[in-house]
């Protein structure tokens, strides 16, 4: 009998590669403000939930910006990188998935339209049951809205398992009772997620062996 009958995906970093241009776009607001740039080992050291935070770290004065606009000028500058792709693996392991007859859902602290819209875009649009994003850009954490996806998911969350690629991921799954299992290929770095003791694997190719195991270790 499989482990699990429903897997919840975090969508940005975990199915998307989109660490560069997340680093291209946050690069640019560095410039305007004569701040130092980033680059991918730094920005996976730094990036986490709360956002806010992280701009901070980077040495954004918060207090003397428009958070609104400072926001939406971001995700404008990343949605236009051409560098943005599905990870290596991402559709063979859905199609992994949906062959061992899991349910499938995202729950993504991106804005609902826009995950919607990179869902379609990716050519993801009916790959999964549900599909819930957040009202706004803010990047703030996706808990309550893991807890609707929840009540719609017709399994006990004992038998759901959340991937994702950050320690918020993991939070959120321990507020909603699920198992976790973090992909160290996203937006926060190997040691990082190693360090708060849920299984990393280091890409996604890994996680049908993962599935594997659980189901034998069951």
């Amino acid at each position: 009998m499989p482990a699990y009958c429903h897997i919840v995906w975090d969508w940005n970093g975990t199915l998307l590669d989109d660490v560069q241009a997340s680093v291209n776009a946050i690069n640019r607001l560095l410039e305007v403000r004569a701040l130092p740039s980033t680059d991918i080992p730094r920005y996976r050291e730094l990036f986490g939930f709360p956002v806010r935070n992280y701009y901070t770290a980077l040495g954004f004065r918060l207090e003397e910006e428009n958070w609104d606009l400072l926001a939406r000028t971001y995700h404008d500058l990343y949605l236009a990188e051409p560098s943005i792709r599905l990870h290596d693996g991402a559709t063979p392991v859905l199609r992994f998935c949906r062959e061992a007859g899991l349910g499938l859902s995202v729950l993504s602290a991106a804005e609902q339209s826009i995950l919607e819209r990179m869902l379609a875009d990716a050519g993801l649009a009916d790959c999964f049951d549900f599909v819930h994003g957040v009202d706004n850009l803010h990047g703030h954490s996706k808990v309550e809205t893991g807890r609707r996806l929840m009540q719609r998911i017709p399994c006990p969350p004992t038998e759901i398992l959340f991937v994702g690629d950050t320690l918020h991921d993991l939070e959120v799954a321990h507020e909603l009772g699920c198992r976790c299992v973090l992909i160290a290929q996203g937006h926060q770095s190997h040691a990082r997620l190693l360090a708060a003791g849920a299984p990393v694997l280091s890409c996604l190719a890994d996680l049908p062996g993962f599935l594997q195991s659980e189901t034998e270790r069951k």
